[in-house]
């Protein structure tokens, strides 16, 4: 069967009565290569991208996106999903907005859309990234073994190397890397989405093999800067994550995206549930 290309996957549909339809295809699975895709679920930053383009499409918002919100409720199923848009309050300067999504009466995700335009005053930008050029290192796939389907869609080029099952043990749980998708398009608001969830939770590099496997409960990205087409023609973006609390069944993992240029781009926040061991 022909999988979907990323730019079909972000593809909504009206449905013309308030929902917009998106089509969930294996492809995009959370489960591991060396799985059938339907051990798995919709990847989290596919859906986070989907809730983020509803209520933009449904809704007409044009002003930036500052800050998604999304809970993972339920695992989507692999087929049509609906997408219903709510504008909670709008104004000329800041926007808020809701959406559902899911399938039937199973809500799969709820999110919040914070929306304004950018308008003169102070400035401070102290994120600052300093990796090597992306052009100076090698597209890294990872292994199929326990790479999820969805990392087929990405181009991984890792500034130290992956660093799973323990390389970072005794030092501090943190990866870089830069992400584009594969399609090489420029780097816009829903590809930014998909990536800010496009690497395994940081804690897998300090500890070691079998990693303990975790769902996305709830993630919420702050976007720092406009995006266009020049913001990186290539779809480049480097990324850093950190784990910042592992314990009593639960996971806080933070992010860092940069422009080619080193704009800061974004942050992200993202809450797992450890899923139990397996004696």
């Amino acid at each position: 069967m022909t999988q979907q290309t990323l730019a079909e996957a972000l593809t909504l549909t009206d449905t013309g009565a308030g929902g917009w339809t998106a089509r969930l295809d294996g492809g995009f699975s959370n489960g591991p290569q060396s799985m059938p895709q339907e051990r798995g679920a919709p990847f989290g930053g596919l859906m986070a991208a989907l809730a983020a383009g509803a209520m933009r499409q449904g809704l007409g918002i044009e002003t930036p996106l500052q800050t998604l919100t999304i809970q993972y409720l339920a695992a989507a199923r692999f087929e049509d999903a609906v997408f219903t848009p709510t504008l909670n309050r709008g104004g000329r300067n800041v926007a808020y907005a809701s959406v559902t999504g899911g399938q039937g009466d199973r809500i799969a995700v709820q999110a919040l859309g914070t929306y304004g335009r950018d308008v003169a005053g102070p400035v401070l930008k102290p994120m600052v990234a300093s990796p090597p050029p992306v052009g100076d290192l090698e597209s890294t796939p990872l292994d199929t073994s326990f790479g999820p389907w969805f990392t087929r869609h990405i181009d991984h080029r890792f500034v130290a190397g992956p660093k799973l099952y323990g390389e970072n043990a005794g030092a501090a749980p943190e990866l870089g890397c830069w992400m584009r998708t594969i399609d090489a398009a420029p780097l816009d608001e829903a590809r930014l989405l998909f990536l800010l969830d496009g690497l395994y939770p940081t804690y897998f590099t300090a500890f070691p093999a079998p990693p303990t496997i975790s769902a996305s409960v709830d993630l919420r990205a702050d976007l720092l800067a406009a995006l266009t087409p020049d913001t990186s023609p290539e779809g480049w973006a480097y990324f850093h994550f950190t784990s910042r609390d592992v314990g009593g069944g639960w996971a806080v993992e933070d992010g860092e995206a940069y422009a080619p240029d080193g704009r800061p781009l974004a942050l992200v926040r993202q809450r797992r549930k450890l899923m139990p061991s397996r004696g």
